[in-house]
């Protein structure tokens, strides 16, 4: 093969090999969460959303950004609180690109951009704040992290989603005087709670014999009115077998037509009855001393009178 044969291969083949580089340059894949930014000789041209993306060759080059949400978590740092207790802080910050442009060309490097200005703001925040309030207070910590921050990167086109405190960690000492402060909260509050209940529960016993008394007064209450009734009931009654049984022997006396002599009879008798009692005295009232002598004088006429002639005969 002659040289002049040799250099024109050459030649062709450096001309397939720039064909070829220049084609592989042109032709790029913008995949989906991503966009590419276009720069003409260092300079911004334009952003190409997902899909196939055509530069010149040579002179554009072809720049993905992820836009999609990232998180970056963050590296262990010691921040000063703001009683001086040296605590272990680590949190995860989510961001987003919403500006490729702003996010290439506002910052060198938006990744150790981001890292840096998380590290000052958490220094900064948790150096207002107690050990109480760090530890009690994240929730306002990562407000107060991701204002700050937002404040700069919002010029970065870099959105900040939220930032998550993974780690807020006092000194081993610390740790154990705020274990020994749990437990002696915990026990106030367990004696509270038993001092609570047994206040409670003297309440109810002394309720519960309040309404048993009550309950006994007024059944005692309905007992003795049962009573009093049911003795009314009874001296009504006896009162009223009384009275008939009065009636009953006037109206029979009063059918008879007694005479003086009988109704004496009657009242001795009625001594005598007396008389036979446990009692010891009978009182007999000055009005019937006259009627007892008629009735003793009537009963010795009686008995001295002569028995008939029917009677001797038997």
């Amino acid at each position: 093969m002659s040289t002049g044969a040799f250099v024109g291969l050459a030649l062709l083949a450096l001309v397939v090999i720039v064909l070829l580089t220049a084609l592989a340059q042109s032709l790029n894949i913008v995949q989906q969460g991503t966009v590419g930014v276009v720069k003409r000789l260092g300079e911004y041209q334009r952003t190409h959303e997902p899909g196939l993306v055509v530069i010149a060759p040579f002179i554009e080059s072809l720049q993905r950004v992820d836009m999609r949400e990232i998180p970056r978590p963050g590296d262990r740092q010691e921040v000063i609180t703001k009683d001086n207790v040296v605590v272990t802080v680590n949190a995860t910050i989510f961001t987003q690109v919403v500006d490729a442009k702003a996010a290439l060309f506002s910052v060198a490097n938006f990744d150790v951009g981001i890292d840096a200005l998380a590290r000052t703001a958490l220094r900064s925040v948790i150096g207002t704040m107690t050990l109480d309030q760090a530890l009690s207070e994240r929730e306002r910590i990562n407000t107060d992290v991701q204002q700050q921050m937002e404040v700069v990167t919002d010029k970065w086109g870099i959105r900040i989603s939220r930032i998550e405190i993974v780690e807020i960690s006092p000194p081993p000492n610390i740790l154990a005087a705020l274990a020994l402060e749990k437990q002696a909260d915990q026990e106030k509050r367990a004696k509270i709670l038993q001092s609570e209940g047994e206040q409670q529960s003297a309440i109810n016993v002394a309720e519960g014999n309040a309404q048993a008394t009550i309950r006994a007064a007024e059944g005692e209450k309905q007992a003795a009115i049962l009573r009093a009734e049911g003795g009314r009931q009874a001296a009504i009654l006896d009162a009223e077998g009384r009275a008939q049984a009065v009636g009953t022997v006037y109206g029979a006396i009063q059918q008879q037509a007694p005479t003086p002599a009988l109704i004496a009879i009657l009242q001795l008798d009625a001594l005598a009855k007396l008389s036979d009692s446990y009692n010891a005295k009978i009182v007999v009232p000055y009005e019937s001393i006259g009627l007892l002598g008629a009735a003793q004088t009537l009963r010795s006429v009686l008995e001295n009178a002569p028995v008939e002639d029917g009677a001797d005969d038997e």
